[in-house]
């Protein structure tokens, strides 16, 4: 809680309001620190292989990736075949919804700017996953 006020504190700043200014700058903080915390992007590890692959899917098929996303998310999946537990989780995963820690964001819920940065997101993690 504590890093998302920081944070929409820094973003007022950086548009000229402060968070003592008014009540519409504690409205927007208000506002940032809860679109802050819907989009908090899951933890990824050995136990979300599966789901990465999945999301992996997803995001080229709907081209929010491409160049060697498509290869990264073979070489995970090659690592679930036979794990029933990993196959439900690239099953949920290719059907857009990001999942880890016991968080999940529904990729077809929310705008295209954060689609692309969940994508990016599991791309980047995903590479240390292989």
């Amino acid at each position: 809680m504590k890093t998302r006020t920081a944070l929409a504190s820094l973003l007022l700043a950086s548009i000229g309001a402060s968070v003592g200014d008014s009540a519409g700058a504690s409205n927007l903080l208000d506002s940032l620190k809860s679109q802050a915390g819907n989009y908090a992007m899951p933890a990824m590890g050995g136990n979300t292989v599966g789901n990465a692959a999945g999301v992996l899917q997803y995001c080229v098929k709907n081209n929010y990736l491409g160049g060697d996303a498509a290869s990264i998310k073979d070489k995970l999946l090659a690592k679930v075949t036979g794990q029933p537990q990993q196959q439900t989780g690239f099953a949920n995963g290719a059907k857009g919804l990001l999942q880890g820690d016991g968080k999940s964001i529904d990729l077809k819920s929310v705008s295209g700017k954060v689609k692309t940065k969940a994508c990016d997101y599991v791309l980047k993690n995903a590479k240390s996953l292989i």
